[in-house]
């Protein structure tokens, strides 16, 4: 949920203490514009910044629609000064999150076109205080959230296995989450993805295996546990990864190095 507070930063951060750029006098009118096609995202979050200014705004489209170069995306009126300070936010927000949103959109085709049951997920690679917007964009594209925070899965990680094993860790965590939670275990070889199984794991994570590795490990697990890759997929990775019969592929890659996005504002 954004909240006021959320907002009021981002626009004290653009604005700061003294600002003589945006002191226009009137009324008018502002469009926010896409200037190459892609996957709209973050429109929510780019009204809500007119609103808290007092500007009237109207969304054209909703999130998670294909547009198109020239594409008006979002129309606004107001005090002018109140606008053209929206201007900027709102054009970033919209331009962060509709990237996520396209980048995740191919990814979602490239695995579709191999095999229509893989998920692709984002992770937790995601930008201090944007979190919720990065997700959404992620779902506007056609991805699953992940977890969204550590209270929605308990993951064993390397670290855990390094400093409990990897059964001892697994017994630790289950003692203390509730039977509606699910335990992820990230194993480094195939050898070992059955092994987490056998211990307890509902989710077993294949990290930075390739695909012939990926295959094997998901070869090895039972039926009812879920597979996961992850570890530095790209797009042009997704189909290889598709065909080895794993549930998601993860990507960092969605949040953490999507393009922006290109928007325009214009007024009048």
């Amino acid at each position: 949920m954004l909240t006021d507070s959320q907002i009021e930063a981002w626009l004290r951060e653009d604005v700061g203490h003294h600002d003589v750029t945006n002191q226009v006098p009137g009324e008018t009118t502002g469009r926010l514009v896409a200037k190459e096609s892609g996957i709209a995202a973050g429109l929510n979050a780019a009204s809500a910044v007119f609103d808290y200014l007092g500007v009237d705004c109207e969304g054209a489209i909703e999130d998670g629609d294909s547009i198109a170069a020239g594409d008006t995306v979002l129309s606004v009126s107001g005090a002018a000064r109140d606008v053209l300070r929206g201007e900027r936010v709102a054009v970033n927000v919209a331009g962060h999150a509709s990237g996520i949103a396209t980048k995740t959109q191919k990814a979602v085709a490239k695995a579709d076109s191999v095999a229509d049951d893989v998920r692709i997920a984002g992770t937790r690679k995601t930008t201090p205080g944007l979190r919720g917007i990065e997700k959404r964009a992620v779902v506007a594209g056609g991805g699953d959230t992940h977890r969204l925070d550590l209270s929605h899965m308990v993951m064993v990680k390397d670290n855990h296995v390094a400093e409990m094993g990897m059964d001892g860790a697994i017994e630790h965590v289950r003692e203390r989450v509730s039977f509606a939670t699910k335990i992820e275990v990230e194993v480094e070889t195939p050898a070992d993805a059955p092994r987490a199984a056998e211990a307890g794991a509902d989710i077993v994570l294949l990290d930075n295996m390739t695909p012939a590795e990926v295959s094997e490990a998901v070869d090895a697990l039972p039926a009812e546990t879920v597979a996961e890759a992850s570890g530095g997929i790209a797009v042009a990775d997704v189909p290889d990864y598709a065909r080895t019969g794993v549930d998601i592929i993860s990507m960092g890659a969605l949040t953490h190095s999507a393009p922006t996005l290109d928007y325009s504002f214009r007024t009048g």
